[in-house]
């Protein structure tokens, strides 16, 4: 008897409410894994809806529509003598539950609801479903009428169990399920499944994805057994990327790895696995009598075998080798995440490109960069012979119908697509200007140039005209209130003025359509609230809005050698500014001046506020250790109440924030993310009396 099986599982690239496309795009991987000889076929967590659809699972359409694109995969050829595991919400006596439906040839064998559901960051499972509580019960789902006259079903079991098949055993966990301290697959494994398979809709973070491979391969490490992972992949609607990479492992070991970051739609992978390495594997005795002491799941047979005698017959295949697992660095998932996003976003908005104010600093440099590397993964997908990235890039592009075009060089392809802009005034200066332009050269953008100083005296003028009082900057005699207001009009009509040439500049180039505003606030600055409301931060989306400055600089270091793009060193070497205060000779406006900290400690003060949960009290008594050797305990309290003073007064402006790319975990992004107030008490009378009181003690003592 032959003991090799082969296994799929896959990432897609799913869009919420995208019912026929997210039906397209599942047929076809269960069309790709059966060519590849699997026989089990895995897919993303909510995959036939898309896992964005937040409110929309409380409708009934959603779930009507979820059975209808079900019963096109039931009555479809193509999904016979495969077992299909595919994820969907299921209503069951009126209560709402994340599921997984198992289907064999044309019947369902067992709906699987998520037990333990996602309700963190931003997750917010809870709002939407409820978890399956009660272990390893099953109860009777009566199927709705148009499945049920498909499969001649009346009901279908729903709950904890797992399913049989003719030589094997496989166990269903669903993405949180897997990061909890008492993981489904512990005591499944425990209870003779071999095979446990895991449907995720897991976003990218920065230097995440080590965590979630390592407790993949400790879930089958110490129990033994295959583990098939699948993670929805790309931008379904909103300010995630689903970051793919699809896994399979044995006994502790990655035997399959798909990509993290793709313009690829659908991506299947396959191992081949002897599956007596999972049952030598445990044979210990200590594993042995705790799994004798384990309470039964229930079974529910599938009439299928997993083993086929003719690949065990054929003496060249072997079961698939372990592999080093790949992991990008911090400067690659920048320079592939956000750029799949904009990607996504630009082709399905069904816009004509991207406008960007290049303003001749690092985080629009940074911005411009990122879209000239998704340019450059368009061509590479083009020569690869994507037909998919063809067609979107021939519509992006302007392209007729019956166009041959194909996008052969990234610069090319971004003079079609990508405008900048350097939005010049009385304060800018020449070298800002020259990087702009020397930029847009070197990624091949469409790019205009002006002052604007006009503009800007026109509004002057009409201030001093209705109140017969002149405001002057800082340098020129004048109050802060006069300073900032003067910096304000120039940011603000600077973000008109994109949304002006974002809507005409197709027009002028005789082209159809619109484009895209975006911006260029990092995450330190926003959560700093170092930005002006409704200036060029307000923008359509934002990729580099939850990365930090740091971050930024080390992707540009990376990019200016791997994109060859020397004109990069350019922007490392400048010191941030806003230039929007006249220079004088004694004066010239620095960015961390005018926050009054560095790029650095606003990192450090977002992790220990979001991450860390620490208020002002704790975040001192944290920092005064960290920091103790280079400052006093009041030099440290005073920063923390810097801090936390322009953080409360600033927080208004994170509701209104531009649509951000989701990097990284101390992101502020109010609308989904990190949900505070956003009138607060700023003077913090109590919080920053007790930081006083313990930094004088700490003194005094020391």
């Amino acid at each position: 008897m032959g003991h090799l099986i082969t296994v799929a599982t896959c990432s897609l690239n799913q869009w919420a409410l995208d019912f026929e496309g997210n039906l397209s795009r599942i047929l076809e991987s269960i069309r790709i894994a059966k060519e590849q000889g699997a026989k089990i076929r895995v897919g993303p967590e909510l995959e036939i809806t898309g896992y964005g659809c937040f409110d929309h699972f409380l409708e009934g359409d959603t779930y009507l529509h979820s059975w209808e694109m079900i019963a096109k995969i039931l009555e479809s050829n193509d999904t016979r003598d495969i077992l299909l595991d595919i994820g969907m919400p299921v209503a069951h006596k009126n209560v709402k539950y994340n599921c997984r439906l198992i289907i064999l040839n044309g019947k369902i064998l067992l709906i699987r609801p998520k037990i333990y559901l996602a309700n963190d960051g931003n997750y917010r499972e809870l709002r939407y479903f409820v978890p399956w509580s009660k272990p390893r019960h099953v109860e009777q789902y009566y199927l709705p009428r148009i499945i049920k006259n498909l499969t001649g079903q009346s009901t279908v079991p729903i709950g904890n169990a797992v399913i049989a098949t003719l030589d094997t055993c496989v166990g269903i966990e669903l993405c949180e399920e897997l990061f909890t301290p008492n993981s489904p697959h512990i005591e499944m494994c425990l209870d003779g499944v071999e095979i446990i398979t895991n449907s995720s809709g897991s976003h990218h973070e920065l230097r995440k994805l080590y965590r979630r491979v390592d407790l993949i391969k400790e879930a089958t490490l110490k129990n033994g057994g295959v583990y098939l992972y699948a993670n929805q992949q790309g931008c379904d609607g909103d300010r995630l990327y689903y970051d793919g990479c699809a896994l399979i492992a044995v006994n502790g070991r990655i035997v399959a790895q798909g990509s993290q970051f793709s313009l690829k739609d659908v991506e299947v992978i396959t191992a081949t696995i002897d599956m007596e390495d999972i049952r030598s594997h445990r044979s210990i005795s200590s594993r042995g009598i705790q799994a004798s002491r384990v309470d039964a799941y229930q079974r529910f047979e599938a009439e299928i075998e997993f083993s086929d005698p003719q690949l065990n017959a054929k003496t060249k295949i072997r079961p698939t080798e372990p592999i080093n697992e790949l992991y990008h660095t911090p400067e690659e998932e920048i320079a592939l995440g956000p750029a799949c996003w904009l990607w996504d976003y630009l082709r399905r908005s069904k816009t004509s490109g991207y406008f960007l104010p290049l303003s001749g600093g690092i985080d629009s440099c940074a911005t411009a960069t990122i879209v000239h590397s998704m340019c450059r993964l368009v061509v590479d997908g083009a020569a690869k012979g994507d037909k998919k990235v063809i067609l979107d890039a021939r519509r992006i592009a302007g392209e007729p119908d019956d166009s041959d075009y194909i996008p052969g060089d990234s610069k090319e392809f971004a003079s079609r697509i990508f405008h900048t802009c350097y939005m010049g005034t009385e304060n800018s200066t020449k070298q800002t200007r020259e990087r702009a332009k020397h930029l847009a050269n070197a990624i091949g953008s469409y790019h205009v140039d002006f002052n604007m100083d006009d503009a800007v005296k026109a509004i002057h003028f009409l201030f001093s005209t209705v109140t017969k009082k002149t405001p002057k900057y800082r340098a020129h005699g004048g109050s802060n209130v006069e300073n900032l207001a003067l910096q304000n009009i120039q940011a603000r009509l600077r973000m008109v003025l994109a949304y002006l040439f974002a809507q005409l500049l197709p027009w002028v180039r005789n082209r159809s359509g619109s484009l895209l505003v975006l911006g260029s606030a990092n995450v330190d600055e926003c959560l700093r609230g170092y930005l002006t409301k409704y200036d060029c931060s307000s923008a359509d989306i934002n990729p580099i809005g939850a990365i930090s400055k740091r971050d930024l600089r080390q992707f540009i270091a990376y990019a200016k050698h791997k994109f060859d793009l020397p004109i990069l060193d350019e922007f490392l070497n400048a010191t941030p500014t806003a230039e929007l205060e006249p220079i004088t000779n004694n004066y010239a406006q620095s960015d961390e001046v005018d926050m009054g900290m560095t790029y650095d400690e606003l990192s450090i003060f977002g992790r220990l506020r979001k991450i860390g949960k620490c208020g002002p009290f704790s975040m001192f008594s944290k920092l005064v250790h960290e920091w103790g050797k280079e400052l006093r305990p009041t030099e440290v309290a005073e920063k923390v109440k810097r801090f936390f003073y322009y953080y409360s007064i600033n927080r208004h402006k994170m509701t209104t924030l531009t649509p951000s790319y989701h990097a990284e975990s101390y992101s502020p992004d109010d609308n989904r993310f990190d949900l505070r107030p956003f009138l607060y008490n700023a003077e913090w009378t109590w919080q920053f009396g007790k930081v006083d009181a313990l930094a004088r003690k700490m003194e005094k003592e020391n």
